[in-house]
C-alpha cells in the first residue's frame, strides 16, 4: 500500500508541476519570428469585444561596477511575447487581425531598443538600481501610450489604410 501511495503522489506531483511552467512560457522577439495563431494559448475573454489580445513585455537585467560617481552597467533588455496570456477568438481570427497583433509585439521590440539606447547613453551613479528602474518605468509608460495610440488610430485593425501606414512606420523603426 505504501508503494501505491508513493506512485500516486509522484503522478499527482508530475501532473501538477507540468502545468506550472506553462504560464512562464515566453517567446523572445526575433526579426525572423512571426507569430501564428498557435502561439496564442490563453483563454479568450467573454467580456472583451476584442478579436485577440497580445501580451508582450520588456524584461531587463544588469550588473554594475565602478565608483559612487560613475557606475558602468552591463545590461540585457529583451522583448517577450507571453503565449498563455495572449488569446484570440476563433470566429474573429483572420490574417489582418494576426498582422495587427504581430505589430503590437513589434512595437514592444521598438521600445526595448529605446531602453537599450537609453541605458547605453546614461551616466549612472551609485543609485544605478533606482536609475535603471526609473528608465524602465518611463519606457513602459511611453510603450503603453504608443500601443493605445496604435489601437486607436487603426481602430483595432479595422481601418486598413491606417493599419498599412502603421505597418510601414514600425517596419522602418525596426530597420533603423
Amino acid at each position: 500500500m505504501g508503494t501505491l501511495k508513493a506512485i500516486t503522489l509522484l503522478v499527482i506531483c508530475l501532473i501538477f508541476n507540468s502545468g506550472l511552467g506553462q504560464e512562464d512560457e515566453v517567446i523572445e522577439w526575433h526579426p525572423g519570428k512571426k507569430l501564428t495563431w498557435a502561439d496564442f494559448k490563453g483563454k479568450p475573454s467573454n467580456i472583451s469585444k476584442a478579436a485577440a489580445i497580445t501580451a508582450s513585455g520588456i524584461t531587463y537585467s544588469f550588473s554594475a561596477q565602478g565608483t559612487a560617481d560613475k557606475m558602468k552597467l552591463d545590461f540585457k533588455v529583451s522583448c517577450h511575447f507571453y503565449p498563455y496570456k495572449s488569446w484570440y477568438k476563433h470566429k474573429l481570427a483572420n490574417s489582418i487581425v494576426l498582422g495587427h497583433e504581430q505589430l503590437h509585439f513589434d512595437i514592444t521590440e521598438v521600445y526595448a531598443r529605446k531602453m537599450r539606447q537609453q541605458l547605453a547613453k546614461t551616466k549612472f551613479t551609485k543609485n544605478a538600481k533606482a536609475e535603471v528602474k526609473e528608465i524602465y518605468r518611463n519606457i513602459l509608460r511611453e510603450l503603453n501610450d504608443f500601443q493605445n495610440k496604435y489601437d486607436s488610430e487603426t481602430n483595432f485593425s479595422r481601418d486598413t489604410v491606417q493599419q498599412l501606414i502603421w505597418n510601414k512606420k514600425i517596419r522602418k523603426a525596426l530597420n533603423n
